[in-house]
């Protein structure tokens, strides 16, 4: 806002108006900036990377990062996390099928956060890191100017810019060209095989919807510093990275402490996607024989089981074309997921069926045959899927010799 002088003012009074309001500006600044200096760290200060081990919750299932830093000589117990996001946000469910719900840096006492994640089951270690007091300094500037209101917010990216992967810039910003960092370099996966990893077994209903939702972009192999995407790597990176100090060349991590061990997640349920699919697989197998010796012409279970099929088709489409971050962009699932047949299944009955199906048919045959290219994206379980679908083209493929044909 601009503060405006009356022209009619006294020349004396309008001067020594100007220099009170340069003076209360250059005040004003001056407690801006105050306000924007941090604590001087002492040389107790401990600065530590903490792993928390993957939850039950899909939102948890893959572990957390934080970075610690504790100074006893100023009471200082802070937890800084980037993996933070409200459920009130306002809608909420569009911003995060989008891609766009807000995540922000947090700050908590892990004094209270280990109790937190005990009570969920979830390991927690610390590693020390071997930072210069300037180097702790300057991270310690670097998370507090993050947790500014103005610089809270960020774009959170599940593959490239989350909690783990915020902590690593966060480093590199503090310790410069003496930080010696390759990654996670103990193996190569794709995005989706680092993802299966942790939940094909915990969760698998879970990963068969994650992995039917994102498309091939997940299928890239990840980086050494890409695969540090998972709280786990980030820790493995960590205690194989160097640092370069006044002794000489000398390991990131001085000392590793397992401050809770969890017991393993281990899914309990009994129809899991393999059963369930597999199970249903075998039931149509069934019914259809039972259909074709009995010569009998009768098409709900297609109309149900097609209308499924071409409703999970139109949410990977709606979700292709509102995720803005890529991740479900290029889904090959569509190919057998044919959004089409949602409404097409209800053009044709036991009584009538239009010229055109025999061509969609062979149509989709063709789809069904190029998506068996893609059986490894779910670990398999798309199999039992494309055999459903392929004994029921099948049926209705021998039946239509019986239903008169509507133009």
């Amino acid at each position: 806002m601009r503060t405006k002088i009356p022209n009619n003012m006294n020349p004396n009074y309008r001067q020594s108006f100007k220099s009170l309001t340069i003076a209360v500006l250059f005040f004003l600044g001056l407690s801006l900036t105050a306000s924007a200096q941090f604590a001087t760290l002492s040389p107790h200060a401990k600065v530590s990377l903490v792993t928390f081990g993957p939850g039950e919750e899909l939102y948890s299932g893959f572990g957390h990062s934080t970075i610690w830093i504790s100074d006893p000589m100023l009471g200082l117990d802070n937890a800084y996390s980037y993996g933070t996001f409200s459920f009130e946000s306002g809608n909420f469910y569009i911003k995060f099928l989008r891609g766009t719900l807000p995540y922000k840096i947090s700050v908590e006492p892990m004094a209270l956060l280990i109790p937190f994640y005990r009570s969920e089951n979830r390991s927690v270690s610390e590693q020390v890191l071997n930072l210069s007091q300037a180097q702790k300094q300057k991270l310690y500037n670097y998370l507090e100017t993050n947790y500014l209101p103005q610089n809270r917010l960020y774009q959170y990216k599940f593959f490239y810019d989350n909690c783990a992967t915020r902590l690593v810039d966060a480093l590199k910003a503090a310790s410069g060209d003496s930080l010696i960092y390759t990654g996670y370099t103990k193996e190569k996966l794709s995005f989706r095989q680092w993802i299966d990893r942790y939940a094909f077994k915990q969760n698998p209903w879970a990963d068969f919807g994650m992995d039917l939702a994102i498309g091939a972009q997940a299928d890239e192999i990840a980086t050494a510093e890409q695969a540090t995407f998972l709280p786990d790597n980030l820790a493995t990176a960590f205690a194989d990275a160097k640092i370069k100090t006044a002794s000489g060349i000398m390991p990131l991590v001085v000392a590793k402490h397992d401050l809770f061990t969890a017991e393993p997640i281990i899914y309990k349920g009994i129809f899991t996607p393999t059963v369930t699919f597999w199970t249903l697989a075998v039931l149509v197998l069934t019914l259809t024989y039972w259909q074709t010796k009995k010569e009998i012409v009768n098409f709900t279970l297609d109309k149900i089981l097609f209308s499924v099929v071409g409703l999970a088709g139109w949410i990977l489409v709606v979700l292709w074309a509102i995720r803005n971050d890529g991740t479900t962009q290029w889904n090959y699932d569509i190919l057998w997921a044919f959004p089409l047949w949602m409404p097409l299944i209800f053009f044709f009955s036991e009584k009538k069926k239009p010229y055109w199906f025999q061509f969609l048919l062979i149509f989709y045959g063709f789809l069904l045959l190029c998506a068996t290219g893609n059986v490894l994206k779910h670990n398999y379980v798309v199999i039992p899927i494309i055999l459903t679908l392929i004994i029921r083209v099948y049926y209705i493929n021998n039946s239509l010799s019986k239903i008169p044909e509507k133009g």
